[in-house]
């Protein structure tokens, strides 16, 4: 399993772990440099935000994976974890829907956990 794969399945589990809600995994290696996989998911409110983004960092952390820059934790309306090979957004509800990353990136590629493995 190469790098951006184990990290973004880490990353998936740890959302899932905090009851993350339809969560989207977006391979972009094929139209973007920007990163391998784009990883959204979205909460019911800000403290299941922040907890889910706390956990996602505390997970790739102990695999020895540190993020490159993370945005937007106050506000926890949209938590942008830059892991360089993967980047997780963490939404609330509204947030998610009103910027629509899905469409955005249509060109890639969207997988599920199981293409992970």
């Amino acid at each position: 399993m190469n790098e951006s794969k184990k990290m973004a399945l880490l990353a998936v589990e740890a959302l899932e772990d905090k009851k993350a809600e339809d969560i989207t995994i977006i391979d972009i290696s094929e139209v973007s440099v920007l990163a391998d996989y784009f990883i959204i998911a979205d909460g019911s409110n800000r403290n299941q935000v922040q907890a889910m983004a706390d956990s996602t960092e505390e997970a790739l952390g102990r695999a020895g994976y540190d993020a490159k820059q993370i945005e937007g934790y106050q506000s926890a309306n949209w938590i942008l974890m830059d892991y360089k090979d993967i980047i997780v957004h963490v939404f609330s509800k509204e947030d998610r829907a009103f910027y629509d990353l899905e469409r955005i990136w249509r060109d890639g590629k969207q997988i599920t956990k199981e293409d992970l493995q």
